[in-house]
């Protein structure tokens, strides 16, 4: 029988804490007991930080998709000649060889 992982990265465990905080601290809001000007204030400012944070956010996960695309160029291009030498080496050989019996 096969057996399945499942593996979360880093980002992923970061942004599920990040929500289930906002989830969290969003509810305390409105279950307190404030007026209701008081809690329309501190939620304009909780949602303002917030979309600050997630944009943030944001940008250390393009910077750091970005940065592992540019890896995964450069790994490819390093491979590509590789396999090319290689290639290149074993047409050589096929032509001594072929050079040999004739």
């Amino acid at each position: 029988m096969l057996h399945e992982e499942k593996r979360f990265g880093a980002g992923s465990v970061i942004l599920s804490f990040f929500i289930g905080g906002l989830i969290g601290a969003g509810i305390a809001l409105l279950v307190a007991p404030k007026s209701g000007a008081e809690t329309r204030k501190q939620i304009k400012e909780f949602a303002e930080d917030a979309k600050e944070k997630a944009g943030s956010y944001i940008e250390k996960v393009k910077e750091k998709a970005s940065a592992a695309v540019e890896k995964g160029k450069e790994f490819i291009e390093k491979e590509k000649s590789i396999i090319k030498s290689a290639v290149e080496a074993g047409k050589e050989a096929y032509e001594r060889e072929k050079e040999k019996e004739a």
